[in-house]
């Protein structure tokens, strides 16, 4: 689908009232979109690369909590969390997109392929709460709630991370995987600055964040960074909905977001895309004012991890 038809679809969509509006897009993502075919890998991949990201910091997860910005539709990364020992997993988001049936499916997908889940985690998953998962799944009165609660997943929607009501000091991961990017950034501000409240002393702030185009990974005729061209005001006029609302903020941006909330940068992992930085090196793609005084190698990252601590005296300069 052309980007443009997607994008008028998806305004469409978002002005039927909030309950029509999220039937009317869960069908059209069930019968023609991703989710036709839902596959719990690369959800169970995001929670294990997220694990990774802390245990390269000298930090043990096992048995801690973590808070996780942004569910979706199954709480896949939350479920690998607890599948590798985590204590606990709170899970919150802005819109109620969970689904039941979909989560079967996944759990399905799990019981019929336990070797790829089992080689996908390898010695960090916790053998005796797989098995307990799989018993689970066989259970004639398999319900969301019953997988939630074996897996000590608080799941919070409609929630708002920005005043989770959780106390002080509670929680030892502050966590999201691509979707910081779908965030206003008032609001990041006011995320960071209670997950600064809600987080231990030593607690991290580990989140990948996608700054490509998203209309890009469905119409492969446009750069991942199409969107770069376009004013605020233009721009607004495609993607200013619930469901692609996107705040083109880049690296740096993002990196001055965090050191404005006290954050000390602990490790980035920016990646460059080669074809989007020869278009910009060779000037076949003119990018809007609001980008124009930043470097091409900045305008062309796609995507990073951003790993932080709170309360730092001042953030670390790190590369972008």
């Amino acid at each position: 689908m052309h980007w443009k038809t997607k994008a008028t679809l998806q305004n469409a969509v978002s002005r039927l009232p909030s309950e029509s509006s999220y039937a009317t897009y869960y069908w059209l993502q069930r019968h023609f979109g991703g989710l036709r075919r839902i596959n719990p890998v690369e959800r169970l991949q995001a929670g294990i690369e997220t694990w990774k990201q802390i245990e390269q910091l000298d930090h043990d997860p096992i048995n801690k909590i973590f808070f996780e910005v942004g569910t979706g539709r199954v709480p896949m990364t939350p479920l690998a969390y607890w599948l590798m020992g985590a204590k606990g997993v709170i899970t919150i988001d802005l819109n109620p997109y969970l689904k039941a049936e979909l989560t079967k499916e996944c759990l399905q997908y799990m019981a019929d392929h336990v070797e790829e889940i089992q080689a996908l985690f390898g010695p960090r998953l916790n053998q005796k709460r797989f098995d307990a998962l799989r018993y689970l799944q066989r259970q004639n009165d398999f319900n969301l709630q019953s997988l939630l609660d074996l897996c000590q997943i608080t799941y919070i929607a409609p929630g708002d991370a920005a005043r989770t009501g959780l106390s002080p000091a509670s929680i030892d991961f502050h966590t999201s995987f691509n979707v910081f990017e779908h965030i206003p950034r008032d609001v990041l501000m006011t995320i960071l600055a209670e997950g600064n409240r809600i987080i231990s002393d030593a607690g991290l702030f580990v989140h990948r964040v996608d700054y490509s185009d998203h209309f890009s990974h469905s119409d492969t005729h446009i750069s991942p960074i199409n969107f770069l061209q376009y004013s605020d005001a233009k721009w607004n006029r495609y993607a200013d909905n619930r469901y692609m609302y996107m705040n083109r903020l880049r690296h740096d941006d993002f990196l001055a977001l965090f050191g404005s909330n006290g954050h000390k940068i602990l490790a980035t992992e920016p990646a460059i895309d080669k074809a989007s930085l020869e278009l910009l090196s060779e000037g076949r793609l003119n990018v809007d004012a609001r980008f124009g005084d930043k470097a091409v190698e900045v305008l062309a990252t796609t995507a990073s991890w951003i790993i932080s601590s709170k309360n730092a005296e001042a953030s670390e300069a790190l590369p972008t």
